[in-house]
């Protein structure tokens, strides 16, 4: 029974942060062996006029947030300063279901998400939800883009509160993984991780060595433009896709 497992002898390379490793257990159950070799990491920056961004961000119409990165360091200040989402009085958009879920974990209602978790797809759709002439803060990394601020037809403030770190330590985990085993897939959820893998991998194993999987457009652009095929590429931008669309590919080559 065990062979019939979607995933049975399939090894699952994770490169995201450690949050990426909620499906562990996932893989585990349809057969797969998951490998968690975070290529990026991220930490909160901490500034000594944090408590008054804070009372300043509480003046905002609508807090926007689109990653869960994001929330994480926006939770670890608004714990350090004794507030909770009953001190924000404006509304909270939100880009993806992880980022809605830590949102709520804080007590925050979510009044507005993307049909698709990305920022070219909310700069099209918010605009009509957000009201005239709003006041919105984008609550950011420092690797964001400009697609929000440039993209949105009123202006937009910025507050950046954590940045994105390369990690080169499993390098040669992954190496190993993918000369020790035959059929290897790695799953990409940002373009961060996408040039450290291409860096300090693919640059040695090649990209034909493994199947590839995209999270998103944007990371699957990052991927083409080291000049390697994305192989899985869900119409839903969450891990849970991956897998399901992983299934289907494994399917289609039985």
């Amino acid at each position: 029974m065990q062979s019939n497992l979607p995933l049975q002898g399939k090894t699952i390379i994770l490169t995201g942060t450690s949050k990426t490793s909620t499906i562990i257990e996932d893989i585990t159950t349809l057969g797969g062996r998951a490998i968690v070799t975070p290529l990026i990491e991220t930490c909160e920056l901490i500034d000594q006029n944090d408590e008054v961004q804070l009372e300043y961000a509480r003046q905002f119409n609508w807090l926007i947030f689109t990653s869960q990165n994001a929330v994480d360091a926006f939770a670890s200040k608004v714990k350090r300063f004794n507030l909770n989402a009953q001190h924000f009085q404006g509304k909270i958009a939100s880009i993806g279901t992880k980022t809605t879920e830590a949102l709520e974990k804080l007590g925050f209602s979510v009044s507005f998400m993307p049909t698709i978790f990305s920022a070219d797809v909310f700069v099209k759709e918010f605009p009509s939800v957000a009201g005239a002439n709003p006041s919105c803060l984008f609550i950011r990394g420092e690797k964001a883009k400009k697609t929000l601020k440039d993209g949105l037809p009123f202006e937009l403030k910025e507050w950046t509160i954590y940045e994105t770190l390369e990690r080169h330590d499993h390098k040669q985990i992954i190496i190993n993984c993918i000369r020790e085993n035959k059929d290897v897939t790695v799953i990409f959820a940002s373009p961060s991780a996408v040039d450290v893998y291409a860096l300090d991998v693919a640059s040695i194993v090649g990209w034909e060595a493994v199947r590839v999987a995209a999270i998103g457009h944007i990371t699957e652009a990052a991927i083409t433009n080291h000049g390697a095929k994305v192989d899985v590429k869900p119409s839903v931008y969450t891990m849970q896709a991956v897998l399901e669309e992983l299934m289907k590919v494994e399917e289609q080559r039985t």
